[in-house]
Formats: structure tokens, C-alpha cells, sequence
């Protein structure tokens, strides 16, 4: 397992999200080895993010993508990027993008970019929760061996992301219901410098924990076996430049569950208090059978 401070996790994220060109506004990307039975909804939007950033024109930076999650990947082979270059104007430029597996579409995705301008400034306050240091003991990574088998499961596995949720307890066994988690997370070891970079590997981690958070309210989560979840669409704004080197925190909600679908937004703030980004997601959390909760604590 990557530990922290090493510098695996971000160079195999760096070289995940260097997409091959096969030719013009077609590229191709991989999936790493692993024993998930699907793509990793972060990577694809990445990835997809990637290749349409090969297409901007200088100057352009992204300032949101909108993406539907269509089909499961196949890790076990390639997926192929087929951008689209809407339009190119002075100050915004549109592409879309289609992943495509098995001659199939599994994710499509709209990003915009623009060029840097001044105007308006404001942001919501960052809550006040504890420092990423004074919860050093709660990696999750660290502690996944104590934590419920699916859990332990899925965090035991190597990784590029590092994660400290505030309330560690209540993130492993939902003892209590509640609205709202905030994590803390950063890159596993240094990550490529540059915006392109940055905003690929924080559309990336967007999609870690957030979909989990429309369970809270229900002492439920997504590695219940009771639970049948997956993303079905997903959203970032950019708002401001950033780095993923030092810890952001993902501060998460969940305003409103029905029909076996959760919807949950997030913002994303650096250590000083500054909005980083803003996220969405809406994902199926269909109810299997009516037991619960999800699970007890031995």
C-alpha cells in the first residue's frame, strides 16, 4: 500500500492521465491493474478532461465540465477519447468529449474554458473544523484495518490520494445520521505543477466520497451490500488556481434523497480558507433489501 509522504501515488496519477494521441482530437487512455470490477468514475473524468485540455487553445483554462456516467468501464482494456471542438472564441472556448469502450459510450462530457479576467470577488466562509495536522492519526488509509470489511476492502487498496475525514469514527461506522462530512485530501506524494494538471487531478479525487455522503443522513454507505450505488452524472466549477500538494478540504452535503437517487454537491477549499472549486453529483443508491443499518461494529 502507498504510504503518505511517498512520491508513487502521484506519479502513477501523472502517468494515468497521460493520454497516448492517435490522432487529431482522438486520444486513448489506460486503466491501472486492479481487481475493481469497473473504472473508477474519477479517472474517467480526468482522463476526459485531459483530452479535451490538449484541445484549447493557449491561454484557455477550464472553468467547468458537466459529464454523464453511461455505461460501467472495463478495466480491462483501453477507453478511447473522441473530442468535439464546439466553438472557439476570444474569451470561452467548448468541447465535448465521448469515452468509448466496446464501440460504446461509457461517459460523456461538455467542459468550458476561458481566459484569465478580473471582476467581482466573493466566496462562502470554509467551516471550522481541525487543522489536516491535529488529525494525523486519522488517516483513512492508516486506519482502514480497523474498519468495517468493505471498507477496509476498498481503502486497503494502493492509491493516489491521501484522506483525513474530520470525524473519523462516524466516516467508518455511521453511528450517527447527519448532512454533512468534511475530508480533508491531498496527493500521495508530489504531483506536476501546472493548471492542466491541477484541475485534472482535483476532477479526479471530486468524485472520492462524494456519492457516500448522500448516505449519511440514513447511517448507510456505499460499500453496504444492501446498497446498489453508482454515479450517474457529475459537474466541477473551477473557480480559483490551487494546489494539490497541500491538503484541501472537501466539504461535503447532501440536500435532498429520493426515487433510489442521492444528489450531493461539495466545495473544495484550500487550507487558507479560499474556494477552490465546487462540485456535483447525483448517483443511484437503490435499496437492495430493507435491512439495516449497514453494518455493526464487532
Amino acid at each position: 500500500m502507498s504510504q503518505p509522504g511517498n512520491d508513487h501515488g502521484g506519479k502513477a496519477l501523472a502517468a494515468l492521465l497521460d493520454l497516448e494521441r492517435l490522432e487529431e482530437n482522438l486520444y486513448r487512455g489506460q486503466s491501472p491493474a486492479t481487481t475493481w470490477q469497473r473504472v473508477f468514475g474519477g479517472q474517467v473524468v480526468a482522463q476526459s478532461l485531459v483530452a479535451t485540455q490538449r484541445t484549447a487553445p493557449e491561454g484557455h483554462l477550464v472553468h467547468s465540465l458537466h459529464g454523464y456516467f453511461m455505461r460501467p468501464g472495463d478495466t480491462e482494456v483501453p477507453i478511447i477519447f473522441q473530442v468535439e471542438r464546439l466553438r472557439d472564441g476570444r474569451s470561452f472556448s467548448t468541447r465535448s468529449v465521448r469515452a468509448i469502450q466496446h464501440g460504446q459510450p461509457i461517459f460523456i462530457m461538455t467542459a468550458s474554458f476561458q481566459i484569465e479576467e478580473d471582476g467581482f470577488e466573493h466566496q462562502h466562509a470554509m467551516p471550522d473544523v481541525p487543522p489536516p495536522e491535529e488529525l494525523a492519526g486519522s488517516d483513512i488509509m492508516n486506519d482502514a484495518e480497523n474498519a468495517p470489511a468493505p471498507v477496509r476492502n476498498y481503502w486497503m487498496r494502493e492509491r493516489p490520494i491521501e484522506i483525513r475525514p474530520v470525524d473519523l469514527d462516524n466516516f467508518l461506522w455511521r453511528k450517527k445520521p447527519g448532512g454533512q462530512q468534511n475530508i480533508w485530501i491531498r496527493a500521495n506524494g508530489p504531483s506536476p505543477h501546472g493548471r492542466d494538471y491541477q484541475t485534472a487531478f482535483l476532477a479526479y479525487m471530486s468524485d472520492m466520497t462524494l456519492l457516500d455522503a448522500t448516505l449519511y443522513a440514513h447511517q448507510s454507505s456505499v460499500f453496504s451490500d444492501r446498497v446498489q450505488a453508482a454515479s450517474l452524472d457529475h459537474a466541477v466549477w473551477f473557480h480559483r488556481p490551487f494546489e494539490t500538494d497541500d491538503w484541501l478540504l472537501y466539504s461535503q452535503e447532501s440536500p435532498s434523497a429520493n426515487g433510489g437517487r442521492g444528489f450531493a454537491h461539495g466545495r473544495i477549499f484550500s487550507r487558507d480558507g479560499t474556494l477552490v472549486a465546487s462540485v456535483a453529483q447525483e448517483g443511484l443508491i437503490r435499496i437492495r433489501d430493507h435491512a439495516w443499518p449497514f453494518y455493526k461494529k464487532a
